[in-house]
């Protein structure tokens, strides 16, 4: 690794608490399994979706709602945050295939009213293999 790099990655570790090179490496790694395994359709993933909308928007409520009801069964959780007189944050736990999670995720964060969404995933054991 040239020198410049590793005097960078070198500050990223500081920065993020890192103890060491080798910790810092294991989590990238991680990082780069779970991505490809979030590219593989059937996959089987857990993780969460965190949007931010305006409730005010008209028919936002009733569209986010509609979208996770067509999808129920991938839906472990949600909770809602009322963050201002306008704002909500919503926070969505899922399970299931890496596809079906990310059409879903997509649905919702593209949804009218929306500012901001985003998707967390780690791969988990798919459950008819147990």
């Amino acid at each position: 690794m040239d020198e410049g790099l590793l005097q960078q990655f070198d500050q990223w570790i500081q920065e993020t608490g890192y103890e060491n090179r080798s910790e810092a490496v294991r989590n990238l790694v991680r990082d780069a399994l779970v991505q490809k395994a979030w590219e593989d359709d059937e996959q089987y993933v857990a993780g969460s979706i965190l949007i931010f909308y305006d409730h005010h928007q008209r028919d936002a409520l009733q569209e986010l709602t509609e979208i996770q009801h067509k999808m129920h069964d991938m839906i472990l959780a949600t909770t809602h945050f009322h963050l201002d007189h306008d704002n909500c944050l919503e926070l969505i736990v899922v399970k299931g295939k890496s596809g079906q999670l990310r059409q879903l995720s997509d649905q919702l964060i593209s949804a009218k009213g929306v500012k901001y969404g985003k998707f967390t995933v780690s791969p988990v054991t798919d459950p008819s293999k147990k």
